[in-house]
């Protein structure tokens, strides 16, 4: 929620038209209700991740303590959210999910061969593809179009800031410029990890600590 708070001062000073958030709303941290509460005031859009899928279905044991936190409403909330959404800017069609249980985890690396049947769904062809998951933020670019990646709000891998995307383009189908931009927001992390360690029911407390001081994968 210390990194919430942190792009919620940048939402307010670039007064964006509109927000897509990605995924992965709950889980890990020790402030999954408060979280989901800004999620759904402050997103229009808002598409389920693995995370929210997991613990909303109650799908293991071990989350008890996320059931417990968030109660019955909001984890029928998580379970029920779509799995993908899908927005046209500047004439590139995106594709939007979260990416696992849409697809494996994705990573930076991944062959072209991995990443370039994602463009392409019973739907129709795509010019782009925006997802999460991996928690770090990139921009590629491949035959079939641009694939990229949000990073995470309050659990980035690689630096440990709170990190988004920036699409600024005109909506529609006809062509214009489009930029992209990633947004690195410094945040408190200290903070963060010293509310994850007063809390000591927190499940896997002290590796959720060490991710989010050093950005380091630590499960």
């Amino acid at each position: 929620m210390v990194a919430t708070s942190a792009m919620q001062r940048v939402i307010d000073d670039l007064q964006p038209d509109d927000i897509y958030f990605l995924g992965d709303a709950v889980g890990k941290g020790p402030q999954s209700r408060e979280t989901c509460d800004w999620v759904r005031a402050h997103c229009p859009h808002v598409i389920g991740g693995n995370w929210d899928y997991g613990v909303g279905n109650r799908e293991y044991p071990a989350d008890q303590y996320y059931w417990d936190q968030l109660g019955e409403e909001r984890l029928s909330y998580l379970a029920s959210l779509p799995r993908e959404d899908e927005v046209t800017l500047s004439g590139v069609r995106f594709r939007l999910f979260h990416g696992r249980p849409v697809t494996p985890l994705l990573r930076v690396t991944e062959d072209k061969a991995v990443l370039e049947p994602l463009f392409h769904t019973e739907r129709g062809d795509f010019g782009g593809v925006i997802f999460a998951d991996s928690h770090r933020p990139f921009f590629r670019t491949l035959d079939c179009g641009y694939i990229m990646n949000t990073g995470s709000v309050g659990n980035s891998m690689g630096v440990p800031k709170a990190h988004a995307l920036l699409l600024e383009g005109t909506p529609g189908e006809d062509v214009h410029p489009l930029f992209t931009t990633v947004l690195s927001i410094p945040y408190d992390n200290a903070l963060a990890a010293e509310i994850a360690r007063q809390d000591v029911s927190l499940p896997r407390g002290e590796t959720f600590v060490h991710e989010v001081l050093t950005g380091i994968y630590s499960r």
